[in-house]
Parts: structure tokens; sequence; C-alpha cells
């Protein structure tokens, strides 16, 4: 899967609950976050879930938007994953890391992005030999907060032969 990456906030946030934004590094040459996540990363909510991780790894670039974000994405989507599809879009990068199911149609449909969500980049993992198990993996981000679809579990499993 090498290529290079952009987030939405939820997949990093999930990824630093498992202890695997590693992952991230070793499967994609360059992960980038806009602005946007980085402030709703470290603004973290009442549990901050996730920012002592991430604040260990240097390896995730910062960049700001060149253009404003198209008014009408940000009216559909949070501040976060507008900036992703929109940043995504300046940089013309090969993936787009989207958790939420709306922000994945839009920017998959609307914008031509190719879309991998957090359990994808699991089932690549273990296949990369990154990660034993793709169950355990999902169920620890699970257990930490992170809310995984059923469907979404069961396909991964499926994929990740468990």
């Amino acid at each position: 899967m090498k290529g290079r990456l952009i987030s939405t906030t939820g997949p990093l946030i999930a990824f630093s609950i498992i202890n695997h934004l590693d992952v991230l590094h070793h499967l994609y040459s360059t992960i980038v976050i806009p602005e946007a996540v980085h402030r709703e990363i470290l603004e973290g909510g009442a549990s901050n879930i996730g920012l002592t991780n991430y604040q260990k790894f240097e390896w995730i670039k910062i960049t700001p938007l060149s253009n404003p974000i198209d008014p009408l994405l940000k009216t559909i989507l949070g501040a976060g994953e507008a900036a992703v599809i929109w940043l995504a879009q300046e940089l013309h990068f090969n993936f787009v890391l989207i958790d939420e199911i709306k922000a994945r149609k839009i920017a998959r449909n609307v914008y031509g992005l190719n879309v991998v969500g957090s359990a994808r980049v699991l089932v690549e993992a273990k296949r990369h030999k990154l990660l034993n198990n793709v169950g355990d993996a999902l169920q620890a981000m699970r257990d930490g907060g992170y809310w995984i679809d059923d469907s979404i579990f069961e396909i991964a499993l499926k994929e990740a032969g468990e």
C-alpha cells in the first residue's frame, strides 16, 4: 500500500488507542494531516484519547491548505473531514484515511479519492506482518471507545482470515 496518505482525526485516535500509529508509517511513505485535524487531536475532549501517542510521532506532517475549503463541503462535513478531502485534492495524494460513512462517500463519489478505513489498514498491516491479529486490534479500538460497526468488524476478520 505504499503511497501518500492524508488522515482524519478518528483513525489517528483509534491507532493511538492500540499503540499502533507506527503501522501507518510502515504502510505509507508519507502521512499528512491538515491543521484542522491536528487541532482536533490536541483538543481531544475531556479524555485526550490518543494525544500522548500522537505527540510521539514526528513523521506525521501537519500541512496547511493552499486554498479555502469549498463552503458547501464545510456545511456537509466536520472541519477535519472537509480539510482532509480538500487537502488530498490539492496535493493529489494516493489515499485518504476516513472512517465516517458520509465523509467516505463524499470523498470517493464526489472527489474521486481513494478511501481506506482503519479496518482496511489493520488487514494490510497483518498481511505485511506488522500485526498478529486484526480482531484483537479492532476489539481494543472498541474497548478504548472507538466505534466500529459490526459489519465492518466481520468483513475485516474475513479478509484477515480470522
